[in-house]
């Protein structure tokens, strides 16, 4: 038979009542949230500080040592080959592709596997940067008497300068760190971040060493919205010949706008008698003109234009066209040479199609 207390609890639920019971695991329920949420947050600080002090104390280090690394790798006649096992092996591919894509021809190569046939890959005038943050990897140290019958420069990356690998390299970069911000202090991660920062400052030093240019970096990156914007010109996707809208300066405004409804860039280019841009036609023009009570039918272009016009060279990159119609407020560009004759027009449709914004 139910007891008074559940009869209570039963009519509060009948009538729609809250159960002071619910109300409490309610109130748990978001404290324990509240409390997880502060726990995660300090963990993550805890995280940022003693990563940003394991580089801070990297950053001290810095010695004559990196120099000489960048020496080395400027010398090489060959590849850069990088290599690791593990978290270190992840950090050691990211290096050898930053590397590649910035001047310094490079590739990962994995350590188990170069002992069985892919140390063939490495050749005399090739550079090996070796990654271990305890320096006595096995796979690593597997490789050191093939590479030195091959007389292969060894740089070494590791956290313990007294290691086998650090004593056997011609070049030892200290990325050691205090401890690492797992709790446990095992898995790699302060020790990984070191260690690719590492790397990325000797990609860094060697990109300004080489004066690898901006127009390189896109030779490195045809695919993708990088290369577009770094490589593609404006000649390239403008509009040519008959789909570009011109008239005469002397033309009817309403032949104009039967001139930008027919070629759909929402303007038309204004030429001179030698066929020279001397102004622009837009639907900004026409709402001024109407405002004004301008009749189309017996007004010219010379009355309604915008004298001179926003233009952008053929060669120019079109992203800098981009930025152009940014920076004015506009939508479309006629695209002159040097004399100010018409050889193009792109609206920023035609940027979009292109993938440049």
């Amino acid at each position: 038979m139910p007891t008074d207390g559940a009869i209570c609890t039963r009519l509060r639920r009948y009538h729609g009542a809250c159960d002071p019971q619910d109300n409490r695991r309610q109130m748990n329920a978001v404290e324990q949230t509240a409390a997880s949420e502060g726990q995660a947050l300090a963990s993550a600080r805890r995280t940022f500080d003693i990563e940003a002090a394991a580089l801070a104390a990297l950053r001290a280090r810095l010695d004559g040592a990196f120099a000489a690394a960048c020496s080395a790798c400027l010398a090489c006649r060959g590849r850069l080959i990088v290599s690791g096992m593990g978290k270190s092996g992840h950090i050691a591919r990211k290096i050898a592709a930053t590397l590649a894509s910035t001047g310094s021809p490079a590739f990962f190569l994995h350590p188990g596997e170069a002992s069985h046939g892919d140390i063939g890959m490495i050749t005399r005038g090739d550079v090996l940067l070796a990654l271990s943050n305890s320096g006595e990897t096995p796979e690593l140290l597997a490789l050191l008497p093939p590479l030195k019958r091959l007389a292969i420069p060894l740089i070494a990356l590791t956290g313990n300068a007294s290691s086998t690998l650090a004593l056997s390299a011609g070049v030892h970069l200290d990325v050691g760190v205090a401890q690492e911000a797992c709790p446990h202090n095992l898995a790699p991660t302060a020790s990984t971040t070191a260690a690719l920062v590492m790397g990325d400052a000797l990609a860094v030093a060697l990109l300004e060493a080489r004066g690898f240019s901006a127009d390189d970096f896109a030779r490195t990156h045809p695919g993708g919205s990088l290369g577009r914007r770094l490589l593609l010109h404006v000649e390239d996707i403008m509009r040519r010949g008959d789909a570009l809208p011109r008239v005469g300066i002397d033309t009817r405004v309403a032949e104009g706008l039967l001139e930008i409804t027919r070629k759909g860039l929402g303007m038309t280019a204004v030429l001179d008698q030698e066929q020279r841009v001397v102004g622009i036609f837009t639907d900004g023009d026409l709402r001024r003109a109407l405002d004004r009570r301008v009749d189309v039918h017996s007004a010219t272009m010379r009355e309604v234009m915008t004298a001179g016009g926003r233009s952008i060279g053929a060669r120019e990159l079109a992203a800098a066209a981009a930025q152009l119609m940014e920076l004015h407020r506009i939508t479309a560009l006629l695209v002159t040479d040097a004399e100010r004759r018409l050889v193009g027009a792109l609206n920023v449709h035609d940027l979009l199609r292109a993938g440049v914004v």
